[in-house]
C-alpha cells in the first residue's frame, strides 16, 4: 500500500510516498481502508519534530480516518469488515490503509459521507471536551470564538448553537466571516482589527462573554481578557499565533474569571471511554441536524504535502482532507 513517511524532521514537503506492507491488526485492532483522512495543524508540528510526541522514524503522521474495515482483530465486537467506519489513529493516517484500537473506531451516521466523517473526529471531540466538560455551555450565554473558519472554531460554533448560546465569532478575512456565519455565528468580526474589543462590548451590551474559545492565543488571547464577562470562564485551546501568551493574576481575580486549559488528547488518554460518550453525542447533533462537518477543501492522497501546506497557509476553511481515489 502506499503511505507517507517522515525519515527526518522537516517541513511537509521532505515526505516521501512509500510502498509499505498492509498493517496487521493486533488483538483488539481495526484496519480500514481509507476514504479519507482528516488533516490537522498539530501533524505539521509533528513532521518539523515541534510536538510533544515525536515517533520513531520513519513514521507516516495523521490522526483520523474514515473507510470500510477491511479487517479486525478476534476480540473487536461491535465493528466487523465491511462497516463504514470514522476512527482516531495514533498516526498513520496518510496512507491507503490504517489501523486504529477498537475503542477509537465508530459507525459513520447514516448519509454522513466519508469526506465528513474524516472531519470529524478531532475537532468536534475537542469542542465537545471543552464545552461540555472544561465548563458548561448554556442557553442564552455569550460564547465568543477565536478562528471561527478554522476546523475547531467551526466546530465551536456549531456545538455552541446546539446548546443554545449566542455566538460571535472572530475570523482574519471578510471570506472567512462569512463561513462562520454559514456554521450559526450570530456575529463574526475581524479580530486583526483591535477594534474587535470595542464591537464585542457593543454586541453584548456591555456585559461580554461568557465563555471564550481561544485557539489562537498571542494577542487574541491578551485582549479576551478585557472583554470577558464577570465569571467568565476563558478556554485555552492551542496556540495557532505561536505566541503562548501570559497573564497577571490581579485581573484573573478582578474579573472572578477562569482561565481553562483544554488538553483532548492528554484526557483520552487516561479516560479512553469517553471518546464513545462523546462520539455518540455528536452522531445524535449529527443525525438532528445541529453540526455537520464543512470540508474547505479535498486532496488526493499523492497530494498530501500541498494540502499541509494549503493549511499551514491558512487556505482552508473548515476542514482539510485527504481522499484515495
Amino acid at each position: 500500500m502506499k503511505a507517507w513517511q517522515v525519515n527526518a524532521w522537516g517541513e511537509p514537503e521532505s515526505m516521501t510516498l512509500a510502498d509499505v506492507a498492509a498493517p496487521e491488526p493486533g488483538p483488539r485492532q481495526v484496519r480500514i481502508r481509507n476514504h479519507a483522512a482528516g488533516l490537522n495543524f498539530f501533524d505539521i508540528l509533528q513532521i518539523q519534530g515541534s510536538y510533544q510526541y515525536k515517533p520513531p522514524f520513519p513514521f507516516t503522521p495523521g490522526a483520523e480516518v474514515a473507510g470500510v474495515v477491511e479487517a479486525a482483530g478476534p476480540e473487536v465486537r461491535h465493528v466487523q469488515p465491511g462497516d463504514r467506519v470514522l476512527a482516531m489513529t495514533s498516526g498513520g493516517a496518510f496512507a491507503e490503509c490504517s489501523l486504529a484500537d477498537d475503542h477509537s473506531v465508530f459507525p459513520v451516521p447514516e448519509g454522513m459521507s466519508f469526506a465528513e466523517a474524516a472531519a470529524m473526529p478531532v475537532v468536534y471531540q475537542t469542542s465537545y471536551f471543552a464545552l461540555t466538560h472544561r465548563c458548561t455551555v448554556s442557553p442564552g450565554q455569550w460564547l465568543l470564538v477565536h478562528a471561527g473558519a478554522s476546523g475547531v472554531g467551526m466546530s465551536a460554533i456549531q456545538i455552541g448553537k446546539a446548546f443554545g448560546a449566542k455566538v460571535i465569532a472572530t475570523a482574519g478575512s471578510e471570506g472567512k466571516l462569512e463561513f462562520a456565519r454559514q456554521q450559526g455565528a450570530d456575529h463574526a468580526i475581524l479580530y486583526n482589527d483591535p477594534s474587535w474589543v470595542d464591537r464585542v462590548k457593543e454586541i453584548t451590551a456591555g456585559h461580554g462573554a461568557d465563555i471564550i474559545y481561544d485557539p489562537v492565543g498571542g494577542d487574541a488571547f491578551d485582549l479576551s481578557t478585557k472583554i470577558i464577562a464577570l465569571e467568565g470562564i476563558l478556554l485555552v485551546i492551542g496556540f495557532a499565533s505561536g505566541r503562548i501568551p501570559t497573564i497577571a493574576a490581579n485581573r484573573i481575580l478582578l474579573k472572578n474569571m477562569s482561565v481553562t486549559g483544554v488538553v483532548w488528547g492528554g484526557y483520552i488518554q487516561r479516560h479512553p471511554e469517553y471518546k464513545a460518550t462523546a462520539q455518540a453525542a455528536l452522531n445524535d447533533l449529527y443525525r438532528g441536524g445541529k453540526i455537520r462537518p464543512a470540508v474547505g477543501r479535498s486532496f488526493p492522497l499523492r497530494e498530501c504535502p500541498r494540502a499541509l501546506r494549503a493549511l499551514a497557509n491558512r487556505e482552508v476553511l473548515g476542514k482539510a482532507v485527504l481522499v484515495n481515489e
